[in-house]
């Protein structure tokens, strides 16, 4: 699957219908070939803490994380890449484990 369909003409990427143990990977990837200076708009049924951890974790001070919309089954997420990545980044394992769905 390819991330660039995934995301529309206004930059939203809505994951909601797709699987945890695909999600995740895509949106990491998403992340990862975005140019400096560039967002996307993540749209998921539940909030991605988890995920803002692993970004934390493995590109500190390299991204903007900003809550757009906050509601029971809708988060949005405005992700921007602040700078290129510094050094190759293999993805973390994570999952969607304790938001319930």
């Amino acid at each position: 699957m390819q991330t660039e369909n995934l995301i529309g003409a206004d930059k939203v990427m809505d994951v909601r219908a797709i699987p945890c143990s695909i999600k995740h990977g895509l949106i990491v990837r998403t992340y990862q070939d975005l140019p400096a200076g560039d967002y996307f708009i993540l749209c998921n049924d539940h909030d991605p803490a988890r995920m803002h951890n692993q970004f934390s974790a493995q590109w500190p001070g390299t991204f903007a994380w900003e809550y757009l919309v906050r509601t029971e089954d809708e988060f949005r997420i405005k992700i921007t890449k602040l700078k290129p990545l510094t050094e190759p980044a293999t993805p973390v394992a994570t999952t969607c484990e304790g938001h319930g769905k």
